[in-house]
């Protein structure tokens, strides 16, 4: 490639290709005309190749990104395939035309592809030169492969902000700079979305002082609430984790199995924000701590798995779910080196439009890929549908697809099942965080105004769990068999889990023993399916001399709930009632939790002594007004006492009046001082 070199084509000389097109976004343009692409071209690493092309797009005007790529058996990459930017085609969502937007894909078929030959070269193999749109070389200044911000211009731009700069005449300076708009690489619209990133991980001196207050509030008053703060070399607040008492007892009866979201509030209310969550006895999301954190790196992650490892006293969970992310990964293996690493099914769902959705057979795909995943009861199943897929639609060179398929331990259900993730669903996505957050949090919500409802989430949090509490002693659910086992899981399961146990039992109907050979049963159950009747079969081993159970579905040991298909054959060998291994102190309604002992308000944020006051009072006239308004004269008795008493209460003073209170001393100071100490020792207040 040093002829290229010598045409003044900048080259990348990183090894492998494991990101997106904007990791390659800062190198920089290539000034002179680069040649036509040929057959047999030689280059030294994938991402020189893409660069190359890239330089070539831009000159002949068309955007570029990489379309596939494909490791070999041992794990180096070993075929890229870049394609023209206009490849593919969009999905329209003919419910949403209102916010229908223009289609800039056109089902282009122009790409280059190479492969890694035994001299550690990278040969154009596939060469495909016609576009079956427009080419305009002065618009390639607007793909988004072609714009790109430098350190520089970045520093500059965060400085610029920080003084009060506005976005247009931030961006102008750079115009002006550059002499002319084309020759600056960047639009006014990248830097506004820089911008408001860079804003997003920052805290303002208000937020800080809120989360600081909070925190040195709770710990004054609960000795059990921990907090931590993770500072940069010039002081700034980094990341931050708590928890609070309640949370923390919580963790060592339902520790075991954790769901941390990062990207519900980030997506939908801007706010960096990470819970850990965990499900209590009745099924309900639970929080187990919470972290505000500046970037979602390998560094971040690792200090808030440590950290909220060091305040749960050493003790890692069994299993944790996540989404697909990288450095997600990596720091679940350094911080928790023996906890099974699970991820979301429904978010590797959600980007399956995006993913596949360029293929012609898309529809016929995503079946089979379905196919693969909810109806295959065994891994052997998967892998051969999944290969069917794979060979059937010329996928083999998909790396989404290929890193998916090596990484199957992680996400697809016959893979996961056999470990208990306490009912925590593996076919959509969980809604723990919906739940606890629902109605607390919105889009405009600041810092400052979350930590104030904050306590209201936890509180709230207390009183489902406690009313799920009385629920299940009273009064109890209707019977809906004479099997004793069911009358067995009443008495000691919370109302949820028995309703859970109680439709496997009615399920029984439905399932057959369609034969048996010694200990080895065949159990057939009809299920509807789209409207369409269908039996599926499952393998259950029955041992009567140990009573030992087990089902191919594996629903007791995913969830905690044995199966109607192992229900189906105990009744037949006569056993009606559970054998105790199969009831779980977990789902235990009659156990005295250590977290419900824990006696903690809630209130100590939102509700200052006036406000605990008023709310007082407001019940004491509700009640007075109660017992007065049906009688004329207890009615003006009681307005001719307040009047009296109205008199003789000290006049108050609102906010921003200029006149004295009755002590002489303005009336709408705020201690500021006591604000500053607090900060000032926080450092020394941290727990380590």
């Amino acid at each position: 490639m040093k002829d290229l070199e010598k045409e003044g084509l900048v080259i990348l000389k990183d090894d492998g290709l494991e990101g997106n097109v904007d990791e390659f976004e800062n190198v920089e343009d290539v000034e002179k005309r680069v040649d036509e692409p040929e057959f047999g071209m030689s280059f030294d690493s994938a991402d020189e190749m893409f660069t190359y092309y890239k330089a070539y797009g831009k000159q002949k005007g068309f955007p570029v990104k990489r379309r596939t790529s494909k490791k070999g058996s041992d794990g180096i990459l070993r075929y890229v395939t870049f394609a023209c930017g206009r490849s593919g085609t969009s999905r329209s969502n003919p419910s949403n035309f209102s916010r229908s937007q223009t289609n800039a894909k056109t089902g282009c078929n122009a790409k280059v592809g190479g492969c890694l030959d035994e001299d550690g070269k990278w040969q154009v193999r596939t060469l495909i030169l016609e576009h079956n749109h427009g080419l305009n070389p002065g618009t390639s200044m607007y793909f988004r492969c072609n714009r790109n911000s430098s350190s520089h211009v970045k520093r500059q731009l965060e400085t610029n902000d920080r003084a009060g700069k506005k976005v247009a005449k931030n961006f102008n300076s750079f115009v002006v700079e550059a002499a002319e708009h084309d020759d600056v690489s960047f639009l006014e619209s990248d830097h506004g979305n820089y911008i408001n990133k860079i804003r997003r991980l920052q805290l303002g001196e208000e937020d800080a002082i809120a989360i600081q207050r909070y925190f040195f509030k709770m710990q004054a008053k609960y000795e059990g609430f921990f907090f931590s703060m993770d500072l940069d070399e010039e002081g700034q607040l980094k990341n931050v984790f708590w928890a609070d008492p309640r949370s923390r007892a919580a963790y060592n009866d339902f520790g075991d199995i954790i769901y941390f979201d990062t990207t519900y509030l980030t997506n939908n209310y801007d706010l960096p924000f990470v819970p850990f969550i965990g499900v209590n006895h009745h099924g309900q999301s639970i929080l187990l701590g919470c972290g505000l954190v500046s970037c979602e790196d390998i560094e971040t992650y690792t200090w808030l798995f440590r950290t909220w490892l060091s305040c749960m006293s050493g003790s890692a969970p069994i299993g944790i779910i996540t989404d697909q992310d990288k450095a997600l990964k990596k720091a679940i293996e350094i911080a928790f080196p023996n906890t099974r690493h699970r991820w979301c099914l429904w978010h590797i769902f959600k980007k399956v439009p995006e993913k596949l959705g360029f293929y012609q057979q898309y529809h016929a795909i995503t079946y089979l890929l379905h196919c693969a995943v909810y109806d295959s009861q065994s891994p052997a199943v998967f892998e051969e549908t999944w290969n069917v897929m794979i060979m059937k639609y010329d996928l083999a060179n998909d790396e989404w697809l290929s890193e998916l398929f090596d990484e199957r331990h992680r996400w697809v259900p016959c893979f996961v099942k056999s470990s208990f993730w306490a009912g925590m669903s593996a076919t959509q996505r969980n809604e723990s965080v919906d739940v606890v957050f629902d109605g607390y949090v919105d889009s405009k919500m600041t810092w400052k105004q979350f930590v104030e409802q904050y306590g209201n989430v936890l509180r709230s949090q207390v009183e489902r769990e406690y009313q799920a509490d009385v629920k299940s002693f009273y009064p109890p659910l209707p019977r809906v068999t004479a099997f004793k086992m069911e009358e067995q899981i009443q008495e000691v399961y919370t109302m949820s889990k028995f309703q859970e146990f109680q439709q496997e039992l009615f399920g029984k109907l439905y399932c057959d023993i369609l034969k048996f050979v010694g200990s080895e049963y065949e159990v057939g159950e009809h299920v509807n399916i789209e409207g369409k009747g269908k039996r599926i079969t499952f393998k259950v081993l029955f041992e009567k001399d140990d009573c030992v159970v087990s089902c191919s579905c594996s629903r007791f040991q995913f969830r905690g709930i044995l199966c109607r298909h192992a229900i189906q054959v105990l009744i037949r060998n006569d056993i009606f009632l559970l054998p105790e291994k199969y009831i779980l102190q977990r789902w235990r309604k009659d156990v005295q939790r250590c977290h419900s002992r824990v006696k903690i308000n809630y209130d100590v944020w939102n509700s200052t002594t006036e406000q605990v006051r008023y709310e007082k009072m407001c019940d004491a006239f509700a009640e007075v007004a109660d017992m007065a308004a049906d009688d004329v004269g207890s009615y003006k008795l009681v307005l001719d006492w307040i009047e009296n008493v109205k008199k003789e209460l000290p006049k108050k003073t609102d906010c921003g009046d200029s006149q004295p209170t009755t002590t002489g001393q303005g009336s709408c100071s705020n201690n500021v001082g006591s604000t500053t100490n607090e900060a000032e020792s926080m450092h020394d207040q941290v727990p380590i």
